[in-house]
C-alpha cells in the first residue's frame, strides 16, 4: 500500500534536507541527488524535491501500518521544519 502527495513549496530541496537531518538519528536515511529514502519500522518514506513542489511518498506491505497517522507526522514535521503553510492531498 502507499500514500503520495504532492506538496506545493518553493522549497523542496531544503525541506527535505531539513527532514532527513532531523530523523538521522532515529532512522536509516539513504539520500542521492534526486530523493531522501527514509526508512521506518514499518514503512518508507521517500522525498523527491521537484521546482515547484515536494513529492512525498509513503509505502508499506505491513498491513497495520497506521497511513493516517504517518501523513499527519509527515506533514506537521514539514511545517515545522520549514516554517510555512502547508497542504497535502494523500493519494492512495
Amino acid at each position: 500500500m502507499q500514500s503520495t502527495a504532492q506538496i506545493q513549496t518553493q522549497q523542496a530541496q531544503r525541506l527535505a534536507k531539513r527532514l532527513a537531518n532531523h530523523w538521522k538519528h532515529k532512522f536509516t536515511i539513504e539520500e542521492t541527488d534526486q530523493q531522501f529514502l527514509i526508512h521506518f519500522p514499518s514503512a518508507e518514506l521517500m522525498l523527491i524535491p521537484q521546482t515547484e513542489h515536494l513529492l512525498v511518498t509513503i509505502q508499506s506491505s505491513d498491513e497495520s501500518t497506521d497511513f493516517d497517522k504517518l501523513e499527519n507526522v509527515v506533514l506537521d514535521h514539514l511545517i515545522r521544519m520549514g516554517q510555512e503553510d502547508l497542504t497535502a492531498d494523500w493519494q492512495r
